[in-house]
């Protein structure tokens, strides 16, 4: 089955997504990110006028709060229908576990109950931010892999990472466990505020499942064409 990059919507409203779809023929299904930038403008709505068009969602809102709060708020979101969401995986295990919980009692009969990961570190944080900023003394990537491993616990489907940590990610959890890397740039394109970037003929490489890319196609002089490119890379065609 032919794999879709995701989308990075970072857009302010409905009316520039409208704008940027107009690049794409109708029958192009993509597969896109809302994130908090657009959810808190438009709200839900946002999500079932995709939806309605027959994209698929990953809705980006990395749910961090009391285990209480995000089991009642991933009930909410289980009923818009979206394919993955996230937390937080710095929320422990118990947080993770009722956030799945709720995606589970929200799910209508006979929808699919969404993918739900979890965040190790965001890809534009630096080993040294994490160090000075967060006083975990640990390398970067013992942080990443002991956030996987208990995301892994909590019983989860996966994780947000950077594509540098894929590899051991998938070593040190089950078969099925998800990667899921945004700070994808395709090769010569500028790495703005990402810190940790690959190719996604390299992500492909090292195991990715998904991979998130939102510049390089959404502020292409011809979105379409970059999109199609891309989508050649991912699935190994270029």
């Amino acid at each position: 089955m032919e794999k879709r990059p995701i989308i990075a919507f970072d857009f302010a409203s409905k009316q520039a997504i409208e704008k940027f779809l107009t690049y794409f023929p109708n029958e192009e299904k993509l597969f896109v990110k809302i994130g908090m930038e657009l959810f808190y403008q438009e709200g839900p709505a946002i999500v079932t006028f995709l939806r309605e068009q027959g994209h698929d969602i990953f809705l980006d809102l990395k749910l961090h709060d009391i285990p209480n709060t995000v089991q009642k708020a991933m009930r909410g979101i289980a009923k818009l229908g979206v394919k993955i969401t996230n937390v937080h995986a710095a929320g422990g295990i118990e947080m993770m576990q009722v956030a799945k919980r709720g995606l589970i009692e929200g799910t209508e009969d006979k929808q699919a109950i969404p993918e739900l990961i979890a965040v190790t570190q965001l890809t534009s944080t630096s080993e040294k931010q994490m160090h000075e900023d967060q006083l975990i003394t640990v390398s970067l990537k013992e942080s990443v892999l002991h956030y996987a491993k208990i995301t892994e616990k909590a019983g989860l489907d996966g994780v947000v990472c950077s594509a540098h940590e894929v590899e051991q990610i998938h070593q040190t959890t089950n078969n099925a466990f998800i990667c899921l890397t945004p700070g994808i740039r395709p090769q010569g394109a500028s790495i703005g505020d990402q810190k940790r970037v690959m190719t996604p003929a390299k992500a492909r490489e090292i195991g990715s499942n998904y991979i998130v890319i939102g510049r390089p196609i959404t502020q292409a002089e011809d979105p379409y064409q970059s999109y199609l490119q891309i989508k050649k890379e991912w699935n190994g065609d270029a």
